[in-house]
């Protein structure tokens, strides 16, 4: 369901705004709990598991974000997106490599040319909390050192007291900063409350000009939840009938396992439609998912399952 009011006059004043995302239709939140669960029991079979395994692989954001985080990790980190099975070079490489900004120059350095993105993330991550001028030198900073993509933070204390015309024009600022690069918008969902937030959170993204909506820091408790992702993927789908453009989806934190990544991709194909099917709409932020995938995409090829001696371990 879309909504009705118009989006060209939505953002012409904080009230406007407010009555707009109020407006957009309730989650029934029994409703997306039983959807999500009820999608997360589908099955595949052997065929559209291995295609689905190597659709996960090119789909990952494969993410360091540590305070401990070095040099020569990330370029390991980014040689490992690269080539994920150095045996096998029909091993799809991942969609990118995730860092902070200081470490953005390491991860270029190996990458350039491959066709991997290098994503930071910026505007003081994971809290948000610092001033807009320091959130906007955060992210030219980073752009500056050849990341082509960031993933901001909302302020979301602005957004849970209501002040939304504040984290839009946040938004619209930092992707203005952003130059040619992409911008992921983090909201931050297990702060949020609830899914009639997460929905709002996610047009009011969107309005802003968000390329992808994300879920999580990765830092916050709960992180990717199966509700959480179909409510997002309801909103990019309502949004693209409302305006034609479309708008990419990524869940980050807590997503482990071959099984969560098919379940997602279940989900993104059901709820949102085969054309998220694609590393340019939908991601995984996520470091130890591509481990799994790894060792599952092995046992498909040769029966039986690889260890850590031939899959790197993160």
């Amino acid at each position: 369901m879309t909504p009705t009011a118009p989006l060209h006059d939505a953002t012409a004043s904080d009230a406007a705004l407010r009555r707009f995302l109020h407006g957009l239709p309730g989650v029934d939140q029994v409703g997306a709990e039983q959807r999500a669960a009820g999608l997360g029991t589908r099955s595949i079979k052997a065929g559209a598991k291995a295609y689905a395994v190597d659709l996960a692989i090119s789909m990952v954001d494969l993410t360091t974000l540590e305070g401990s985080d070095t040099r020569g990790k990330v370029r390991a980190l980014a040689a490992k997106a690269q080539r994920p099975d150095p045996t096998d070079a029909s091993c799809p490489a991942t969609a990118a490599v995730c860092v902070y900004p200081d470490m953005v120059p390491h991860a270029v350095d190996v990458l350039r040319g491959s066709g991997v993105h290098v994503a930071s993330v910026a505007t003081a991550f994971p809290s948000g909390r610092s001033s807009l001028e320091v959130k906007l030198a955060d992210t030219r900073d980073a752009v500056a050192a050849g990341a082509d993509e960031i993933d901001m933070v909302i302020d979301r204390g602005a957004f849970l007291t209501g002040r939304y015309l504040e984290v839009h024009d946040e938004i619209v600022a930092v992707k203005e900063a952003c130059g040619p690069a992409h911008l992921k918008v983090i909201l931050e969902t297990g702060e949020l409350q609830t899914y009639d937030a997460v929905r709002r959170a996610s047009w009011l993204a969107m309005m802003a000009g968000a390329h992808f909506i994300k879920t999580s820091t990765g830092k916050v408790q709960p992180a990717a939840t199966l509700p959480v992702t179909l409510v997002m993927l309801e909103a990019v789908r309502d949004y693209r009938v409302a305006t034609g453009q479309q708008v990419g989806v990524k869940p980050a934190g807590g997503i482990r396992t071959t099984k969560d990544a098919i379940k997602h991709l279940v989900m993104v194909n059901e709820v949102a439609g085969p054309d998220w099917l694609d590393p340019d709409w939908f991601r995984f932020g996520a470091s130890s998912l591509l481990d799994d995938l790894l060792m599952q995409r092995t046992k498909l090829t040769t029966g039986r399952y690889s260890g850590p001696d031939y899959v790197t371990m993160d």
